[in-house]
């Protein structure tokens, strides 16, 4: 199971932690592991190249595991940037957890 963590601050999330391979399939064929990575994976990429953020970041491949942390002090359109791209990233984790309770856990905090 994946377990998602969505840390919010002042409304905006501030911190995203995935951990697990979800194990609905076999590794390298798994369609919802491979769907939840291309939703985080999009949303770090947008944060880096779109917004231009430079995020605190770990991952270890080999555990399922990434981590991304956003600076405290933004611009306000830097701010409104990584909103967007968040907020996106939330919605389509979200769907795809209700699809696949039993292999996404989503916490949102």
């Amino acid at each position: 199971m994946t377990k998602i963590r969505v840390v919010k601050q002042n409304n905006s999330i501030a911190e995203v932690i995935c951990d697990g391979h979800t194990g609905y399939g076999v590794e390298g064929e798994d369609i919802v592991c491979a769907g939840l990575s291309c939703i985080i994976q999009t949303a770090i990429l947008g944060l880096l190249k779109v917004a231009k953020v430079k995020l605190d970041m770990d991952r270890r491949d080999n555990d399922g595991y990434i981590r991304f942390k956003l600076p405290e002090n933004m611009p306000d359109s830097t701010r409104t940037a990584v909103d967007i791209i968040l907020d996106t990233m939330l919605l389509g984790v979200a769907d795809l957890h209700l699809g696949y309770k039993d292999f996404i856990e989503l916490e949102v905090q």
